[in-house]
């Protein structure tokens, strides 16, 4: 069946312009096929899911209402912008959503006319709504055509300060903005629903607007009767709708609506749309309508990889051992049995964070704050003051959004707060506004913070048992996706014993675990600000951070192919750096290139840089790799690691291009090194 018979409507939505002229007994069927679509288009490529088949109905009827691109609708995140991408001309592109050169995987202003506002992080579009809506009325008081504005956000983005922030100022002002929210986190009766569509188209139409303004005006001149009517009207909307509390802010409270009956939003949406001042529309949806497995089970999927539609069965990558975010969760549960002080604490990321199993055995430990990173850090930095040890996972995406309490309420205090700061580095499809290319940055010059990157599972349990330790602040970075363990190191079973064993070695801040010096020697510790030495070499040092270690090394076995003998220095802590170590060994190898999956500008690289300048350090040459002064888009972790030289190949090309003096095959044709790659990999 061809997609011609599958979507026969779809197929023929170029634009919302063309979305309007059919009539509305044509939306029901419509909305079927582009449910269809989305299931269809999702199954074969992966992304977000479950948000996008609940707001179906709800984006039909806000485009086929408002005249887009003219009237402006900013969708708040977008994990439920799919449908939205699709009515806007970009449906034959939906396949290449999240890959390198494809649609961008939230609404993006370079992208489309249509996406009014680029969003990726949550809560913005009430802020950003308002801005336009009162920008247009200025500029139609200067002749200007008068535009209508529509924020569409969650539920869960009411949990964030910003949201309620803005819903504050809309209020206070004679604005006419409309704020739809999209509650599904609940689900309504079909009574219920069909009297609350009722008493919805009743509230938002012409005649009870009309009266109840007209009855204002007549009653503003008898103050005592005006009050008396006034708490009379809030106080029978208040036994009926949930929207008192909206009410009180200044905003004309509708609903709750049915989201997924097109009817009811269209008619109440064109009620709505010229009605004036601050309006607000209680719709609610089920996430993952119209897909048996994705309502049963939203969570997981909503951002699914590739699955099978018929089966409802995602389908799983092989498995290559454990993610980073793995060890940490399952760390976190051991040392919570041992020591009762710790807390786990995440801004809505237990999943991804890794917490499932902690929330499990530790609940009265576990406190999920919603979308509130900047509540998450002040609350830890309180905890920490009565002598708990709390931990907070965060995205480093996320981080940004509390960098002044960070700075204030745990830095500035130096209260013992660990940051496991998940997502580190380039995280893949999510694109810019998810990369965690900015965390080095902007934590390397907070003072009485500690800031580090494991290599690998065995560090990050290491330095996490000596973050508990420490007596300060401490943030730990490391990236999405599973480990890559060296070679050489010990059985994982033997790693976790070792390192839990060590954990609670309260008498100095050191810990000690099987590691790989790479001259053999026995096990050995290392202390905050301790580097070590993985490969020794005599004509040009790799200097990594984190897991930057891993290619760093496999570039030192390419480099040794083409003659050059290369020391591989692990750095672990960008604050503080080693610097005994890092100065020996700049003033024994001249030539230094250092590696990092940060932004150059006040990464890794400037704080070497910045060390042998003050240790003047002369005649060292240095080359920085990292991620240069641009936002980083879409596209799989290996494609962005080759595009800024971070993989193996581009490691040891930007290695050999220090050698002026001498003539490498590889310089000019990156497929040799390519080349002798894979017959390494191949005969290790």
């Amino acid at each position: 069946m061809t997609g011609a018979d599958r979507w026969p409507r779809l197929l023929a939505i170029n634009s919302p312009a063309d979305l309007r002229t059919l009539p509305e007994s044509e939306l029901p069927a419509l909305a079927g096929e582009l449910r269809a679509f989305l299931i269809d288009t999702v199954s074969q490529m992966g992304g977000h899911f479950a948000a996008g088949l609940g707001t179906v109905e709800l984006t039909l009827a806000l485009h086929y209402v408002y005249d887009t691109p003219h009237d402006r609708l900013v969708w708040d995140v977008g994990h439920q912008a799919y449908p939205h991408k699709v009515l806007t001309g970009r449906r034959d592109r939906l396949h290449t959503i999240k890959l390198k050169g494809g649609l961008a995987p939230f609404p993006a202003r370079l992208e489309s006319e249509y996406d009014c506002f680029g969003v990726g992080h949550s809560s913005t579009s009430i802020s950003a709504a308002l801005g336009m809506a009162i920008a247009s009325q200025q500029l139609a008081g200067a002749g200007g055509s008068r535009r209508r504005v529509v924020a569409v956000l969650g539920d869960g983005a009411m949990s964030a300060g910003l949201a309620f922030e803005a819903l504050n100022h809309a209020g206070s002002l004679d604005v006419d903005l409309l704020v739809v929210l999209n509650d599904n986190d609940m689900s309504i009766s079909e009574n219920v629903g069909a009297l609350s569509n009722y008493f919805a188209r009743v509230l938002s139409g012409r005649l009870y607007a009309g009266v109840r303004e007209g009855g204002k005006r007549v009653l503003r001149r008898m103050p005592a009767a005006f009050e008396l009517a006034r708490r009379s009207e809030e106080h029978v909307k208040g036994m009926i709708f949930p929207g008192t509390m909206f009410e009180e802010m200044g905003f004309n409270y509708i609903g709750p609506i049915d989201g997924h009956d097109v009817h009811a939003l269209v008619r109440t949406l064109a009620n709505l749309r010229d009605r004036r001042g601050p309006q607000f529309l209680h719709v609610v949806t089920r996430k993952g309508k119209g897909y048996a497995p994705a309502e049963a089970d939203p969570i997981r999927w909503h951002g699914p990889g590739p699955f099978d539609a018929a089966r409802g069965v995602i389908l799983k990558e092989a498995a290559t051992g454990p993610s980073y975010s793995q060890v940490f969760g399952q760390w976190l549960c051991d040392v919570a049995e041992r020591d009762s002080r710790i807390v786990g604490i995440t801004p809505a990321m237990r999943e991804g964070s890794g917490l499932v199993e902690f929330e499990r055995r530790f609940p009265e430990r576990y406190f999920d704050v919603a979308i509130a990173e900047q509540h998450a850090l002040t609350f830890a930095a309180g905890l920490a003051c009565e002598g708990l040890r709390p931990v907070v996972a965060i995205y480093s995406t996320f981080l940004q959004r509390a960098y002044d309490q960070l700075v204030h309420d745990i830095a500035l205090q130096a209260l013992p707060v660990t940051l496991a700061i998940d997502r580190a580095g380039l995280v893949g499809g999510d694109g810019a506004t998810h990369q965690g290319a900015f965390d080095l940055s902007v934590l390397r010059c907070v003072p009485n913070l500690v800031v580090m990157a494991p290599k690998d599972d065995v560090e990050l349990e290491a330095m996490l048992g000596l973050a508990l330790k420490h007596n300060g602040p401490v943030a730990i970075r490391y990236p999405r996706g599973k480990i890559c363990p060296l070679k050489d190191i010990i059985s994982a079973d033997h790693k976790r014993d070792n390192v839990k064993s060590m954990l609670f070695q309260k008498d100095q801040e050191t810990t000690t675990f099987s590691g790989v010096p790479g001259n053999g020697s026995s096990p050995h510790s290392f202390k905050i600000g301790a580097a070590e030495i993985l490969r020794s070499g005599s004509d040009i040092a790799l200097i990594a951070l984190g897991h930057s270690t891993i290619p760093a090394l496999s570039a030192a076995t390419l480099l040794a192919a083409e003659g050059i003998s290369a020391t591989v220095v692990n750095a672990r802590f960008i604050k503080p750096l080693d610097a005994k170590l890092l100065c020996s060994v700049a003033k024994k190898i001249k030539k230094i290139v250092t590696i990092e999956e940060n932004v150059l500008a006040g990464g890794f690289g400037s704080a070497v840089l910045e060390l042998l300048n003050e240790q003047k350090l002369e005649g060292v040459e240095v080359k920085r790799l990292g991620i240069p002064d641009t936002f980083v888009e879409q596209g799989r972790q290996d494609e962005l690691r080759e595009k800024y030289l971070l993989d193996p190949e581009g490691i040891c090309h930007t290695a050999l291009s220090m050698f002026k003096e001498r003539k490498f095959t590889s310089l000019n044709d990156r497929s040799h090194l390519r080349g002798l790659s894979a017959g390494i990999k191949a005969h290790p």
